[in-house]
């Protein structure tokens, strides 16, 4: 087998553990581009390629994490990672802690983490990687990484997400709720809705605020019902879709471009919280981003129409 044929096997799994320490699948797939670039250019012969290409991947996402933090701290509005439509990594003996480390909530609870104990999590809680490998991998000892691993996993814990457990209960609950908002059906969607229900979204200040920040179940009830008929009214299209491994859905406008994406946090039969992504910047990898201004504007207007 040659490096590159080794390199392009093991690209589902660096690109995986790329995008859950930095939350962005531009700079994960930058990550494990210079991961290549560096392996082709050594001419080290490790005992597994699998460690040392992880050990590189993880340490080029552990700068990047620290530049991109630096950076948010000037983010306009919510802060949420790159939507993510399907993760190329996949392992049956870990496929509950793959599932979960992507989802939206989870990436958020990672965020509170520093990039060395995010890293440290990441492979040792989500891809299971022994402790010396961990420890090859950051540049610390094993009694180190340990400690890490305690305090990191701590932190999680504290504000872990519940989520049902059936996941085919979950897409029938987002089926069900995409069908009421589209078709306006209010009484539908205030029963889906927790009570206390969070509608946010992550404009970055490039993309309008379709849902900038609305609580409680009556509020985010009246926007979906006034927003949603007259989107679809003007050919746009929603689009249900698994966005971070759990319920959501692409909005497209009638040309087929995205507008936004959609994740639902379901708790106890309920959408608990629905966070939209109309960041431009972060949307060019799910396809051709449409103009969301203009969205919006024809959007209000087939609202005025309606009225």
């Amino acid at each position: 087998m040659t490096r590159a044929e080794e390199f392009e096997q093991l690209r589902p799994l660096l690109f995986s553990i790329a995008y859950r320490i930095t939350g962005s699948v531009t700079e994960a797939e930058d990550a494990v581009q210079e991961t290549w670039l560096r392996w082709d250019a050594s001419a080290a012969q490790p005992a597994s390629a699998k460690a040392f290409l992880s050990a590189v991947v993880t340490r080029i996402s552990i700068n990047v994490l620290r530049s991109a933090r630096v950076r948010r701290e000037e983010y306009v509005g919510h802060w949420f990672p790159e939507p993510l439509l399907t993760d190329p990594y996949s392992d049956p003996e870990r496929s509950a802690e793959l599932a979960d480390s992507v989802s939206t909530a989870a990436l958020l609870l990672l965020e509170r983490l520093s990039p060395l104990e995010r890293a440290v999590f990441v492979l040792r809680e989500v891809f299971g990687f022994g402790f010396g490998e961990i420890a090859s991998a950051v540049g610390r000892s094993e009694a180190a990484c340990r400690q890490l691993v305690v305090r990191s996993r701590r932190h999680m814990n504290e504000g872990r997400p519940r989520f049902e457990a059936d996941r085919r209960e979950r897409e029938a609950l987002a089926t069900q709720l995409f069908d009421a908002f589209t078709e306006g059906d209010v009484d539908r969607l205030r029963e889906l809705l927790a009570a206390d229900v969070r509608l946010i979204a992550d404009s970055g200040g490039k993309g309008p605020q379709w849902a900038g920040g609305f609580f409680g179940a009556e509020q985010v009830t009246r926007v979906l019902a006034a927003l949603l008929p007259p989107f679809v009214q003007i050919g746009g299209v929603v689009e249900p879709h698994q966005v971070n491994g759990q319920p959501g859905a692409i909005f497209r406008d009638r040309d087929g471009k995205v507008v936004n994406t959609w994740t639902l946090d379901i708790v106890d039969g309920q959408i608990q919280t629905i966070r939209t992504v109309s960041n431009p910047d972060k949307l060019g990898h799910v396809g051709p981003v449409a103009n969301g201004w203009a969205v919006l504007r024809e959007t209000q207007q087939a609202r005025r129409g309606s009225v």
